[in-house]
């Protein structure tokens, strides 16, 4: 009596390694699907504070910054409709449509009044939201703000990128480049124009709530941080300039670190000092601190 050779065992199917920390989820608004990511265990205080991400991008690349912060803050990070995982409406490709966008999230949520986080365009995003929605956004925090007289035109600001290129970790690319082709080159065209006749350091010097404003030194999309202390200075502003020495535009990918630390600081009003275990050439500057931004509790700052 013959027998047939048994079979190899079937390989076993490892689980599938979590892309985030926090948890994924899908809602739907105003008739298009929005995938975000949540704070798993959100803590008790209630603080909210959403990650806004910047042009033809998800949010992908601020999980760095957001996975940090996910303990101290009920924190989100969606893909604005039209954006990474997201759905996409045609009616919906500038500045002011995607403030509204943010809002229709909250309201979603359940989401009274929270902190805002952005990148790039998403910071052109919080100041317009800010401007039509004042009683709903607690603080803000605008990383590399994006826009105005210094992207333009739009040969420049493209040329900004292309710098900005290869000043970013190379693994950062890995996130960006799919979500621009499945962004489009028609959104992308038209929402690029949107956003360089911005007038991001107008609005900002505008806004009634404590901001901070983080800058990379490397960073070619935006002015000298003398430039932006200089203009700062012209109005009594609530905003606090930081610049990042070694950082450039994607400060939420290249240095999540530093930037949840200089967040944490912000969210208490505590002074801004660097953390001595940090590399040599990653060091945190306070450049301008306009005067009904709130002064720091418990120190000088540095």
């Amino acid at each position: 009596m013959s027998t047939s050779p048994s079979r190899p065992p079937k390989p076993r199917k490892l689980p599938r390694r979590p892309a985030s920390a926090l948890a994924e989820r899908w809602t739907r608004i105003d008739g298009v699907d929005v995938f975000y990511r949540e704070s798993p265990r959100p803590p008790v205080d209630g603080r909210v504070m959403a990650h806004i991400h910047g042009f033809g991008l998800s949010g992908r690349y601020l999980l760095p910054t957001a996975e940090r912060l996910a303990d101290d803050f009920h924190t989100f990070v969606p893909d604005l409709p039209g954006f990474g995982r997201s759905g996409k409406r045609k009616d919906m490709l500038d500045i002011p449509d995607l403030a509204h966008a943010t809002a229709s999230f909250f309201d979603d949520r359940g989401v009274e009044k929270a902190t805002l986080v952005g990148n790039s365009m998403g910071c052109p995003v919080i100041i317009e939201f800010a401007h039509h929605y004042p009683e709903r956004i607690d603080r803000a925090v605008l990383v590399s703000p994006a826009g105005g007289l210094h992207n333009q035109p739009l040969r420049r600001a493209i040329g900004q990128l292309s710098a900005d290129a290869i000043r970013e970790p190379t693994r950062m690319a890995r996130v960006a480049v799919p979500d621009y082709v499945r962004f489009g080159v028609p959104s992308t065209m038209r929402l690029f124009r949107a956003l360089t006749r911005y007038p991001s350091l107008q609005r900002l010097l505008e806004m009634r709530i404590p901001t901070l404003v983080v800058l990379g030194e490397r960073d070619p999309l935006l002015p000298h941080a003398h430039r932006v202390d200089e203009v700062a200075s012209q109005t009594d502003s609530h905003v606090l300039v930081v610049l990042l020495e070694g950082a450039a535009h994607a400060i939420n990918f290249s240095h999540p670190d530093q930037l949840a630390h200089v967040i944490r600081l912000f969210m208490d009003d505590r002074p801004i000092l660097n953390d001595p275990q940090w590399p040599g050439h990653v060091r945190l500057y306070e450049v301008h601190r306009g005067r009904h931004h709130p002064e720091p509790k418990g120190g000088s700052t540095v």
